[in-house]
């Protein structure tokens, strides 16, 4: 009864949120992990940063993106004489997926602030989605772990699911009719890439971009913290530039940093404010 008394009705409907990066593994680690050991296993490296460029797209349409790259797109003629065709992608897509399951499942922790987030959501009867580039295999263990930790979202959408993933914006207008949400403007999205960012924009939504949790810096939480302040705020100023470029409306270093961000959507929205 208490619990009930202290709900106050949000002019936000729903937050969707992205998962590695910006609520779980901290450092966006294992898809690097997965990409690099899939092309490594055909005898070609990647780098890190090579593998972060077209992160939050579907992962499929990810390796695509790789074999695109003029480096890579040598070296893999190099190797089989042969640009990489649709047959290609298709064998390395289906290596990749039980490659991705296992590293997915050495990095499922919570990222820190996100229990604080949905404590402050539910309070406001305010409704918490989710989706993300990986397909709905990749995500069953990560949804049971993320469960066990404290966090399920009431819905969650795979680009698999989809006809398009993003930017286009179909996952989020997915999360949006699995929620029930009336408005779309009264929704924000929240992601640590370009393309998820571009997603929630062109669903009409709210963004918020995180920069240290996710893609753009790119290091674990201990990472992270072993820097200096000065190293520190060079990563962090990178990734908001390019985070501000695609549209986001806020950007934050990671969810710990969100709700103040969603007090001012409040306002705004209260106010007759759209994104």
């Amino acid at each position: 009864m208490l619990k009930q008394q202290q709900q106050v009705q949000s002019p936000l409907e729903a937050v969707i949120m992205d998962w590695a990066g910006t609520t779980v593994d901290f450092g966006s680690t294992a898809p690097i992990r997965g990409f690099q050991a899939l092309f490594a296993k055909r005898g070609i490296v990647i780098t890190e940063a090579e593998t972060r460029e077209p992160m939050g797209c579907e992962k499929r349409q990810h390796i695509e993106q790789l074999l695109q790259m003029p480096r890579i797109k040598q070296a893999w003629l190099d190797k089989y004489g042969q640009q990489a065709n649709a047959d290609d992608v298709d064998e390395l897509y289906r290596q990749f997926v039980p490659m991705q399951i296992a590293a997915i499942s050495q990095s499922s922790e919570l990222i820190p602030g996100l229990l604080s987030l949905l404590a402050w959501a539910e309070l406001k009867s305010i409704k918490i989605g989710a989706n993300t580039g990986y397909s709905k295999a990749m995500v069953v263990g990560l949804l049971d772990s993320a469960a066990k930790q404290g966090y399920q979202p009431q819905s969650n959408v795979c680009a698999t699911e989809v006809t398009k993933g993003r930017p286009y914006p179909y996952m989020c207008m997915t999360n949006a009719m699995q929620m029930g949400v009336m408005k779309l403007a009264s929704c924000v999205k929240i992601d640590d890439t370009v393309p998820g960012i571009e997603e929630g924009r062109n669903a009409g939504m709210w963004t918020i971009a995180v920069t240290v949790s996710g893609n753009e810096v790119g290091l674990s939480l201990s990472q992270w913290q072993q820097l200096d302040l000065s190293a520190q705020q060079k990563l962090r100023v990178k990734a908001e530039l390019k985070l501000q470029r695609a549209g986001a409306h806020y950007v934050i270093d990671s969810i710990a940093d969100v709700i103040p961000c969603l007090v001012e959507i409040e306002r705004r929205l209260a106010a007759g404010e759209k994104p």
